[in-house]
């Protein structure tokens, strides 16, 4: 079952997001925040799996609240899943760069949030839909200096493998588009994430548009 905590100033809004979650046959709801301080203190208390994470919130913000939380040893086994209407090139990447694990607008459809959830909560952090990756390169167009330093131990395959998850695949879809198992495609991406001293997915993608190499 995954454990999930929703964080949004609205009531109506936690509401919606209660039922929808609720309503999956493998999700529940165990507890529900109404700012960011409250969102720190219940991921500490509850160890959700996932916490959907809204922007603004009064005091502490949702991406403030995000790196509490992923800098908070008690909550290191919670992921946070921004959800916002605010989906600007600053706020994604800042929430990224907190340690989110993925970004969504809030009007994404109710199918691909549940399943959102499902990929956060599996540990393949989400970087869809495609748009959200087009904001990530355009808050990027500066590559970091240091980028190329941190790819230098990769091999050449490693390095198709970084291009293919920061273009949004998935660990089955590099293994179709290589023709190699889900199991191989899996363990190329342990291997770049422990070479590159990356926490998750995100952190990759984010590596991989500062070296310019996607």
């Amino acid at each position: 079952m995954i454990r999930v905590l929703l964080a949004d100033d609205q009531t109506l809004v936690r509401g919606a997001f209660a039922l929808l979650v609720g309503s999956a046959d493998d999700m529940e709801v165990v507890g529900e925040a109404g700012t960011g301080d409250e969102a720190v203190t219940l991921t500490r208390d509850l160890g959700p799996d996932v916490v959907l994470m809204d922007i603004r919130m009064p005091g502490t913000d949702g991406i403030e609240a995000t790196r509490q939380i992923v800098a908070d040893e008690a909550s290191r086994g919670s992921k946070v899943l921004i959800l916002t209407t605010f989906e600007t090139d600053t706020n994604v990447l800042r929430g990224l760069r907190a340690g989110a694990c993925g970004f969504l607008p809030k009007d994404t459809r109710p199918d691909v949030l549940l399943d959102a959830i499902r990929t956060v909560a599996a540990g393949e952090s989400l970087l869809s839909p495609g748009a959200t990756r087009a904001v990530i390169a355009r808050a990027l167009s500066r590559p970091d200096v240091a980028a190329p330093e941190r790819l230098a131990s990769l091999t050449e395959r490693e390095r198709e493998v970084l291009r293919l998850v920061a273009a949004g695949l998935s660990n089955q879809e590099i293994a179709d588009e290589l023709v190699v198992s889900p199991l191989t495609a899996k363990t190329h991406v342990a291997r770049i994430l422990a070479k590159m001293g990356a926490r998750d997915r995100v952190q990759l993608v984010i590596a991989a548009y500062e070296a310019g190499l996607a």
